[in-house]
């Protein structure tokens, strides 16, 4: 289960991403326009972009392998591991809601975008790609990201970490794909205006995934006493006083990003 759970946080905390102001972004200037515009195949530009992102996300599950490892003293306790992921599913659902104030380091740092004007199409892409796919590089817009370092290091499997920060990777990368069929300014405003409705939805699905994962591993830590205790705890996040209002993606209603640029690789 735990295995499960950790792919199904790696998979909702990189979906997040893409209402990040640096997600945003890409959509924004990888889409069939704006290649276009530069003298570029679209498709050859995504899956640049993909593959980029992919290996970052590799490097992610890397670090969280090495994580792995050196806690499989932990791993043989499956309780105490258990227990540990749903104490951090918790915090991360607290810091998501920002209860009383509290978050975790959010980053506020986007891609050069000059790299669109100054590099080769292979160059800019991969390397927007992989920037987005380490997870920690550019904004992060949920704790789920955090978790997901958790989760691998408590998991004792170096292959579950690997495979859980590829996941992360490609599921960031393939937000791209989101524009592939705009072939109009208005097409691609329509997708930015339907992004911007769906983003207070997409926090909502990471902390339900968040409150299910603390559910999940507080069983198989102690049953249902860990259960209850988690339940418990949820109700005091809920109840909970919101002070900070929780930053999110710039809501993008009247005008089209990526501008045409030189081309520098047809």
């Amino acid at each position: 289960m735990s295995t499960a759970l950790t792919l199904l946080v790696a998979v909702v905390a990189a979906a997040r991403g893409t209402w990040s102001p640096c997600g945003l972004s890409m959509v924004s200037a990888i889409n069939p326009l704006s290649e276009r515009s530069r003298g570029n195949r679209y498709w050859l530009t995504t899956l640049w972009f993909v593959a980029g992102a992919g290996a970052g996300g590799a490097v992610l599950g890397l670090a969280g392998s090495v994580l792995a490892l050196a806690l499989t003293p932990l791993s043989h306790h499956l309780g105490v591991s258990a227990a540990l992921g749903s104490a951090g599913c918790l915090v991360a659902l607290a810091a998501d809601r920002r209860v009383g104030g509290f978050h975790l380091p959010l980053h506020a740092r986007q891609v050069n975008e000059e790299w669109l004007m100054r590099y080769r199409r292979w160059l800019y892409a991969a390397g927007f790609g992989f920037q987005i796919g380490t997870g920690f590089a550019t904004y992060i817009m949920t704790a789920a990201t955090y978790l997901l370092v958790l989760l691998s290091a408590v998991s004792g499997s170096p292959s579950s970490a690997l495979g859980a920060g590829l996941l992360f990777g490609l599921v960031r990368g393939a937000a791209v794909v989101l524009s592939s069929r705009c072939r109009t300014p208005q097409a691609l405003l329509a997708v930015h205006r339907r992004l911007s409705e769906l983003e207070t939805t997409s926090l909502r699905v990471v902390m339900a995934v968040e409150i299910l994962a603390a559910v999940g591993l507080a069983a198989a830590a102690s049953g249902r006493v860990g259960v209850a205790v988690v339940a418990v705890t949820v109700a005091l996040i809920a109840a909970g006083p919101v002070l900070t209002a929780r930053p999110s993606a710039p809501r993008l209603s009247s005008r089209t990003p990526a501008r045409p640029v030189k081309a520098t690789d047809r």
